[in-house]
C-alpha cells in the first residue's frame, strides 16, 4: 500500500527545514527509430499505460497527487492579489485606443538618443534597428516602410529555400507584406502615420490568428479543422497601430515543448549560432528578432515558450500577467495558464508592443478583477536612480543549479553589477516546494492542452501529430480528475509561498534558462525526458 503523505498548511511550513533537491528526472533519452517505437508502444492501451505509470512513479508525480492530503482548497483560475500603488509608474487605460496607450508608453521612455544613433551618418546598420530608429528614419525620409519590405522578403525567402529547411516563417506572403508596407508608405507621404509603430514590421507566431494567414499551431492539420476568419484581438490592436505583418513564425507542434524543434516545416535554427537550437515553443518569434530582420514579435507562453527561446537567442521576451492580454483569437485561448507576449531586441520595444497590446477580455476582466495596468516611467531613471531601492530575492541552491556554471558566473556578474553601481539589496530567500510547483503546472497545461485537442485526436488526427508531441499526449491522457484537483490545491499552495516571499523581496532573479543553448539534433525526434519535468521548466 502507498505510504499516505499529509502536508501541513502553507502557513505553517517551517522554511528553516527546506532543503533544495536538484530535479533528477527519471526517463529514456531515445531518438531515431527506438523512439518511434515508444511512442507507438506507449500509444498502446494496456502495455503503454503500465509504462507510462511506472515513470510517474519513478518521478515521484503518483504521490504528489494521489498520495497527498494537501489542506488548501483548489484555484482553477489565476488570481489578482491586493496590490499598493506603486512609484515610478503610470496608469494606462486599456479601455482607450492602443494609439493612445503607445503614445503614454513612448513618453515613459528615456530621451532618444539621436546623435548617439546616427551620429551624422544616414549609414546606420539597417539589421538592428529598434522601433524608435524605424521611426526617425520613416519621418526623416531616409527611407520608407516599402523599401524596408523590399530588402526583407528576398532574405525570408532565402530562409524558406534552405537545405535542410530552416524556415522562421511558415506562412509568408510577399505581395501581402508589399501592400501593408505601400499603405504605411502613403500615411507618412501624407503626413498621417498612426503611431510610432506605423511601418514596424513584425511577425506573428503560428497559433495566434491573424489574417489572411492560416493558423496551423506548427502542425500540418489544425487549418482544416479550425479556419482563421478575423484578426486576433491582439493583432487587431497592433494593426489600427499601423504595424507590417511580415506573416506567421515556426513553432514546435501545438507549443508541447521547449526546443523549437518541428519537423513538420524544418526547424528554425538559432542566428547566433545555426547548428544550435532557438529554445521553444516560440522559436521562430525569437530567431526572427534576432537575427534583426523585425523589431517584434508576438509568441505565446505557458511554461517559458517566450522566455525560453528569447533567452537563447539573445533577446529580450515578456511573459505577461494571466490576464493581461486578450488571448481571443489565439489556438490556446481557453485555459488559465497560456498567456500572449511581445519578444523584441530591447527593452524598450518590448514595452511599446506591451502597450498596445494590453487589455483583458470581457470574462477576464469579471473574473479575475484586475488592477489598473502599469508602464514603468524609465526616462526618470538617470535622476531617481529607482534602481536603488529594490530587493532582489535570490535563493542561491536553486540559482546555481545549472548546466555549466558559466550560466550562473555570468547571472552572478550582472547581480554584483547591480548591487555595486545601483545599490540594489540581495536577499537570501527559500521557495519551498519546488517539485510540487512542476507538477502542478505540468498536469494544469497538459489537461488544458488535451482538453483543446481532444476532438480532433477522436477523428484521428493525433497520428499526424509529430512523435514528440504523441509523447506528451499519451502523459497528458494518463491524468484523471482528481490529479487536475490536486494540482490546484497545490497551486494555491505556491501563490501563498510566493506572496510571502515578495513581502520581502520586489524581484526573484534566476537565470531564464539552466544551458545557453542545446545542440541541434538532424533526427526528427526529440529528447523524451523533458516531457516528466514541467515542460523543461
Amino acid at each position: 500500500m502507498a505510504k499516505r503523505r499529509v502536508m501541513v498548511p502553507a502557513e505553517e511550513v517551517d522554511l528553516s527545514t527546506v532543503k533544495y533537491e536538484p530535479e533528477a528526472i527519471q526517463a529514456p533519452h531515445l531518438t531515431g527509430f527506438v523512439f518511434k517505437l515508444f511512442v507507438r508502444i506507449i500509444e498502446a492501451p494496456v502495455i503503454g499505460s503500465l509504462i507510462i505509470s511506472y515513470l510517474k512513479k519513478q518521478n515521484r508525480i503518483v504521490q504528489m497527487l494521489r498520495n497527498t492530503v494537501i489542506p488548501e482548497a483548489p484555484m482553477f483560475k489565476p488570481e489578482f492579489p491586493p496590490q499598493e500603488p506603486e512609484s515610478g509608474v503610470v496608469a494606462v487605460d486599456e479601455d482607450g485606443g492602443p494609439e493612445d496607450r503607445v503614445e503614454s508608453s513612448l513618453k515613459c521612455l528615456p530621451h532618444y538618443d539621436l546623435a548617439g544613433r546616427w551620429n551624422g551618418d544616414q549609414a546606420l546598420p539597417f539589421q538592428y534597428w529598434k522601433i524608435r530608429d524605424y521611426a526617425y528614419a520613416y519621418r526623416s525620409r531616409l527611407v520608407t516602410p516599402y523599401m524596408v519590405a523590399e530588402r526583407i522578403i528576398p532574405i525570408i525567402e532565402e530562409f524558406g529555400s534552405k537545405r535542410p529547411p530552416a524556415p522562421l516563417l511558415i506562412s509568408f506572403d510577399a505581395e501581402e507584406v508589399r501592400k501593408q508596407a505601400a499603405a504605411s508608405t502613403q500615411r507618412f507621404e501624407e503626413g498621417k502615420p498612426l503611431s510610432i509603430l506605423d511601418g514596424i514590421f513584425m511577425a506573428i507566431k503560428d497559433d495566434i490568428d491573424c489574417l489572411p494567414h492560416p493558423s496551423k499551431g506548427g502542425s500540418t492539420w489544425l487549418h482544416e479543422v479550425r479556419s482563421v476568419k478575423k484578426d486576433a484581438v491582439s493583432v487587431s490592436k497592433l494593426r489600427s497601430c499601423g504595424v507590417i505583418f511580415l506573416g506567421k513564425t515556426n513553432m514546435h507542434e501545438f507549443g508541447m515543448g521547449t526546443t523549437g524543434n518541428n519537423p513538420n516545416y524544418g526547424t528554425t535554427r538559432n542566428p547566433h549560432a545555426p547548428e544550435r537550437y532557438t529554445g521553444g515553443s516560440s522559436s521562430g518569434p525569437a530567431a526572427i528578432v534576432a537575427s534583426g530582420l523585425c523589431s517584434a514579435a508576438l509568441g505565446t507562453d505557458g511554461g517559458g515558450s517566450i522566455r525560453i527561446p528569447s533567452s537563447l537567442c539573445g533577446v529580450v521576451g515578456l511573459k505577461t500577467t494571466y490576464g493581461r492580454t486578450d488571448m481571443r483569437g489565439c489556438t490556446c485561448d481557453c485555459g488559465t495558464v497560456e498567456i500572449l507576449g511581445p519578444i523584441a531586441s530591447t527593452v524598450e520595444d518590448v514595452m511599446l508592443v506591451y502597450a498596445a497590446i494590453l487589455g483583458s477580455s470581457p470574462a477576464d476582466r469579471i473574473s479575475l478583477r484586475p488592477s489598473v495596468p502599469c508602464l514603468p516611467i524609465l526616462s526618470s531613471y538617470d535622476g531617481l536612480n529607482a534602481l536603488g531601492s529594490l530587493r532582489l530575492g535570490k535563493y542561491t541552491a536553486w540559482f546555481n543549479d545549472v548546466n555549466s556554471t558559466d550560466i550562473s558566473d555570468k547571472c552572478e556578474d550582472v547581480l554584483d553589477l547591480l548591487c555595486k553601481t545601483h545599490g540594489c539589496e540581495m536577499v537570501e530567500i527559500v521557495i519551498p516546494e519546488l517539485h510540487e510547483m512542476r507538477n502542478s503546472h505540468l498536469v494544469s497545461i497538459g489537461s488544458e492542452m488535451l482538453c483543446s485537442v481532444n476532438p480532433d485526436c477522436d477523428d484521428g488526427k493525433d497520428v499526424r501529430m509529430t512523435y514528440d508531441t504523441r509523447t506528451s499526449l499519451a502523459l497528458f491522457q494518463s491524468f484523471t480528475a482528481s490529479d487536475y484537483v490536486a494540482a490546484q490545491c497545490l497551486r494555491r499552495r505556491i501563490m501563498y509561498h510566493h506572496m510571502e516571499i515578495f513581502k520581502k523581496v520586489d524581484v526573484i532573479v534566476t537565470p531564464t534558462t539552466g544551458l545557453s543553448y542545446a545542440v541541434y539534433h538532424r533526427s526528427k525526434s526529440s529528447w523524451t525526458s523533458c516531457h516528466f519535468c514541467a515542460c523543461g521548466l
